[in-house]
Parts: structure tokens; C-alpha cells; sequence
């Protein structure tokens, strides 16, 4: 059978990676696909750089509708990044009547509904392992592997460079913007960090697994997203006392508020309990922990960025497009998991309605009845205290850090305990407030 023939939207790190891969383990993979597959052109804008990485061994064209509008290309690999032009040339790929493999989580989390319904309307397919932990095969297990199971919650560390950060943080004392620079030295961060360290990247990833995990549309616009940007070196030391640790989680569970059952998207820093495996997550790596009613935990596991990590999800896509380009299109795997006519509306709950545990830390004045105060207001607001740590205020200081663990509560509970708090004169500066979770 002839190869199946692909064509390259951008030449970058992933480019360049699927490229070589695809060379490399040529012969592995036409095994397994049962047929080749071959790279004939590439797009780029640097057109010199571009025909550097493939050798002169295929077309390079500026111009990427050329590849999209290519007769003999079957399946398009969107891997320019992006929003608007990423958006219009997977839509004419599709138009087209071509396949798309894309590694763009922004593209599918903000456009996602539309791009599924075009390709389901027009009977081609879409992958998207590459867009979610690079190389960890999470959107296989999520929509293929956990089929039989109802999927209750996932919880995911699916941004390398915070967790970096994070990571140096703990180890070495330092705060956050010493720790930043040193990231972008490295190459871990961009020059412009913003959509890593505020935890955009996050949440478009986790958007997309809530989507395939509990049967919904994707729906970006209404996760709450947070990032790492403000958080204190002392909070990091505080956890660690507590017997905790602090990461940037996606976090997706269905919960059931008022007899309606709901969904909560959210990206934080999350304290977790430091014998739990996801804590001990460190650097770059990505991990997702997956709850499930028959299978229960599991956890994936690995790189979620780089050249080589990323290109393994990408051919994976490839490999199962080609396998499927000749089935029927009932029954291919649907894009996210279920029939696209039985996906569900289920409401992204807001985050006054989340339930969840929390760290509570304030600078008080060091002198007696502050302590029955903030308790009292804690306990007027129906939240019961888990932990607690005082610390002795330094020789000749009158301030000291109090540090609460609740149990589980309403986030709108904990807003009107902390708006007493920080009016008593007590407190000075605002309450820090970083959510907990046990992940049990």
C-alpha cells in the first residue's frame, strides 16, 4: 500500500522532532500504521532555516495554505501555535477534506466545539495527543483506555515550567522572580512567561481533559485560572513544615452541589500531601492523576515538552489516522470520547461554589485573644480547623504568621471569613488563601 502523505504547518522544535522521528523509526512505524507515512512538504516562514532541518529532502513552501490546499496531502500537522491563523488553516485543511494532527491546546480549548463539528460534518478526523503533556499518552487513556469507567476527577502538574519553578523554589529558599530568571536562562521559560507562570497554558490543557473525561463541550472561558506569580517562598516553607507541597494543578471533578450534578475546572497552586506520588513531581517533568469509579487512581507519568517528547504524540495521531483513513467514520473514536450528539451541558460550576480544603496564613499582632478571634470567626463561617501552625515572632518583633488548615468548605465561605479577617486590626495585609487538596 502507498504511504499516506503528510504535510508539516511549521518547522520548530516539534516540527523538526516529528520530522526526524518520522525518519528515524520510518521502518517501526510503517509496521505498526500498515503503511508508510511520508513527510512531502513543509511550511515555514524561515525558509532557509526550514530547508536546513529537513535536509533538502522535501518542498518547503512560505506560504502554509499551500500545504492545506495540496492535493496529494492527506493529513495536515498544525504546529504553528496560536489562534487565529492556526484556526483558519485547520479549517480549510478540513474543508479540504484532510485529517488534522494538531499539538495546539489554545487553538482547541478557545476553538475546540467548532473545529469538532466541522470534522465531524465533513467525516475526517482531528488528533490531539501532542496538545496535552507532550509525550504522556493522556488523551488515549482518558478517551480509549478508561472507556468503561465514569471518571470522577483528574488532577494534573501539565505545565513544566512552573513546576520548575516551584520545584527551585522548594529546594533551594529562593523566591519567585529570582527562580523566573533562572528558568528563562535555562531555556524552561519564554522571554514573555505570562500564559505559563499565570497558569493559562494549564488551564487550556485541563480544559480540553474535562471535555473528553466527564462528556462535555470545552469551555475555557469559564475555568477559573490562577497562576503562580504571587506566591510567597515562605508559603513553600510553611507547607513543607506541614507536611505538604505546593504545585500549579489542573484540576476537573464532577461534583454533585444542591442534588445538580456540576463540574469544577480550576488551575491553582494546590497544597498536596507529600507522600502522595503527583507531590514528588519535580522540574519539568508533567504528571496526571486520573480518578475512576472501576479502575480507580492511576497516574501519568513523564516529559510534557521538548522536541523529541512532543513528536512521540504526534506520530502516535499519525498512526492512528492512518490505520483508521479507510473505516467507516461511525466508528472511529469519537473526539472527545463520547458520540458527539450525546455530549452534555453539565455547568462549569464558579468558584464560590467549589468545594475544597484550605491553607489560610495572616501576620497578626503577637498578643492574647488574636488567636480566639480568627478561630471564632472560622467557626462563625461553619469551617472547622484540620491543622494549625503559630510561629514564635522573632527577639523584639510584636508580629508573628498564624497558619490554619481547614477542612473541607465552600469557597464562599472561606471569602466572607477571610474579608473579617483582614478587617480586624489585628491582621495586617491581606490573608494569604492557597487551596488543598488530598487527592485520596
Amino acid at each position: 500500500m502507498k504511504p499516506i502523505k503528510v504535510g508539516l504547518l511549521g518547522i520548530g522544535n516539534v516540527g523538526v522532532g516529528t520530522f526526524n522521528v518520522l525518519k528515524r523509526n520510518q521502518e517501526e512505524i510503517r509496521r505498526r500504521a500498515g503503511r508508510g507515512i511520508e513527510v512531502v512538504a513543509v511550511s515555514a516562514r524561515d525558509l532557509a532555516r526550514a530547508k536546513e532541518r529537513v535536509g533538502g529532502t522535501v518542498p518547503v513552501v512560505a506560504d502554509p495554505f499551500e500545504i492545506v490546499n495540496h492535493p496529494e496531502i492527506e493529513i495536515v500537522v498544525e504546529l504553528i501555535g496560536g489562534y487565529e491563523l492556526a484556526r483558519e488553516l485547520v479549517l480549510k485543511a478540513i474543508a479540504n477534506g484532510k485529517h488534522v494532527v494538531t499539538a495546539n491546546k489554545a487553538l482547541l480549548a478557545v476553538h475546540g466545539n467548532e473545529i469538532f463539528a466541522a470534522a465531524q460534518e465533513k467525516g475526517v478526523m482531528v488528533a490531539f495527543e501532542a496538545a496535552v503533556a507532550g509525550g504522556i499518552p493522556i488523551i488515549k487513556a482518558l478517551r480509549e483506555g478508561l472507556t468503561a469507567n465514569r471518571i470522577e476527577w483528574l488532577a494534573g502538574i501539565i505545565n513544566g515550567t512552573t513546576n520548575f519553578i516551584l520545584s527551585e523554589m522548594r529546594d533551594k529558599g529562593l523566591d519567585f522572580a529570582t527562580v523566573l530568571k533562572q528558568a528563562q536562562a535555562l531555556g524552561y521559560a519564554e522571554a514573555d512567561p505570562t500564559f505559563d507562570i499565570e497558569g493559562v497554558d494549564a488551564a487550556h490543557k485541563a480544559t480540553i481533559m474535562s471535555a473528553i473525561a466527564f462528556g462535555i463541550p470545552v469551555q475555557f472561558d469559564k475555568a477559573h485560572v490562577e497562576g503562580i506569580s504571587k506566591l510567597n517562598a515562605i508559603d513553600i516553607k510553611y507547607a513543607e513544615q506541614l507536611g505538604y507541597r505546593i504545585k500549579l494543578l489542573g484540576i476537573a471533578k464532577r461534583v454533585t452541589v444542591g442534588g445538580k450534578e456540576g463540574v469544577e475546572l480550576r488551575v491553582h497552586p494546590t497544597l498536596i500531601p507529600a507522600k502522595r506520588l503527583i507531590a514528588n513531581v519535580e522540574g519539568a517533568m508533567n504528571a496526571v492523576l486520573v480518578h475512576a469509579d472501576a479502575v480507580g487512581a492511576t497516574l501519568y507519568y513523564g516529559k510534557g515538552a521538548g522536541s523529541e517528547p512532543t513528536a512521540s504524540a504526534v506520530i502516535a495521531d499519525l498512526v492512528d489516522i492512518t490505520r483508521l483513513a479507510t473505516a467507516d467514520k461511525e466508528h472511529r473514536v469519537p473526539h472527545l470520547a463520547f458520540q458527539p450528539n450525546e455530549l452534555t451541558n453539565i455547568e462549569i460550576l464558579p468558584m464560590a461554589e467549589i468545594t475544597t480544603s484550605y491553607y489560610l496564613r495572616m501576620n497578626v499582632s503577637d498578643r492574647a485573644g488574636v488567636l480566639a478571634d480568627l478561630t471564632r470567626i472560622l467557626a462563625d463561617a461553619g469551617i472547622s480547623i484540620d491543622a494549625m501552625l503559630q510561629k514564635e515572632p522573632a527577639e523584639g518583633e510584636t508580629r508573628t504568621d498564624i497558619i490554619f488548615l481547614t477542612h473541607q468548605t465552600q469557597e464562599k465561605h472561606v471569602d466572607a471569613a477571610i474579608a473579617k479577617m483582614e478587617a480586624l486590626d489585628a491582621v495586617f495585609g491581606k490573608v494569604t488563601r492557597i487551596r488543598l487538596e488530598n487527592l485520596s
